[in-house]
């Protein structure tokens, strides 16, 4: 079956290894486009374009690529799409010229109420056509590729009957749409949810992934949390590099949103270490692998 996906996907540039623009380290940020290839902003952050949110945005512009990962699209709610935001989210797009934009598989409103937090979806068959339907249409009004990201939870949800690489497998191939695939949130579910992490990514379409997400995560007696708020540790580094030996990536990002460490170098350090990982694993990824410190 012919995909307009597949077909935009080798097109779309390779961006590197990158980092979420985050107010508190704006500046190091700014200070710091020599160790970091692009970035990747919380769009509905930056809807209401004004101040230093405007200030900080253009800044980002002029010197380096940017994607948009949100947090409202809220696909597999039982609610109307909120077109209003998707048309805000379009003059966003076209101002900063993104490649592609992401969201979250899953729901984060109920009657019109946001509910501040990711939510995982029913895995059946009829969350799944459910969610196709929604996510072209997204897809439609936006006018550029959208990428899901599999998210960490903590439950399975009633009615599930469907194993969550398949439920994403369907999801994507009958929306033809992308994976922005989180490495940690596979390994975080994997130790909470008791399966194989790599069997995980081998049962996923591989072929639309286009973003890798890398984040650290907390301990709290045996669950782990998924905070982006700590170091990176050495299993979910070997399941990103696995991940890249069996895909073509376009870009990995780096997330820490918070508890920032009081050197900003211990975080360019996190970046240069998953350079070495994609240099090593898919060189191909790094279109300035020269030009930036690895």
């Amino acid at each position: 079956m012919s995909s307009d996906f597949i077909a935009a996907k080798a097109k779309m540039p390779y961006l590197g290894v990158g980092l979420g623009l985050r107010r508190e380290l704006a500046d190091e940020i700014f200070a710091s486009s020599a160790s970091i290839d692009w970035l990747e902003i919380v769009p509905e952050n930056y809807m209401d374009l004004g101040g230093h949110a405007k200030s900080r945005l253009e800044k980002a512009k002029s010197l380096f690529p940017i994607v948009t990962h949100g947090v409202n699209l809220s696909v597999g709610s039982s609610d109307p799409l909120n077109k209003d935001y998707l048309s805000t989210l379009v003059g966003l797009l076209d101002f900063i010229e993104a490649p592609w934009w992401t969201d979250h598989l899953c729901f984060t409103s109920i009657d019109g109420f946001y509910l501040h937090d990711l939510l995982p979806l029913p895995l059946s068959a009829e969350t799944v056509k459910h969610v196709i339907a929604r996510a072209r249409e997204a897809q439609a009004l936006v006018g550029r590729p959208l990428l899901l990201e599999n998210i960490s939870y903590y439950m399975h949800m009633p009615e599930s009957h469907l194993q969550e690489a398949d439920f994403i497998w369907q999801i994507l191939e009958g929306a033809d749409c992308g994976l922005l695939l989180d490495v940690n949130n596979v390994y975080v579910n994997s130790i909470n949810l008791n399966f194989d992490p790599y069997k995980f990514i081998d049962d996923l379409p591989l072929e639309r992934v286009v973003q890798m997400h890398v984040a650290g995560h907390s301990r709290r007696g045996d669950l782990l949390i998924d905070t982006h708020g700590a170091d990176v540790i050495e299993p979910v580094f070997d399941l990103l590099a696995y991940a890249l030996k069996h895909t073509d990536c376009k870009a990995v990002l780096l997330e820490r949103d918070q508890n920032y460490p009081e050197s900003f170098e211990t975080v360019i350090a996190e970046l240069d270490k998953i350079r070495q990982i994609v240099l090593a694993s898919q060189p191909g990824v790094l279109p300035a692998a020269l030009s930036k410190s690895a």
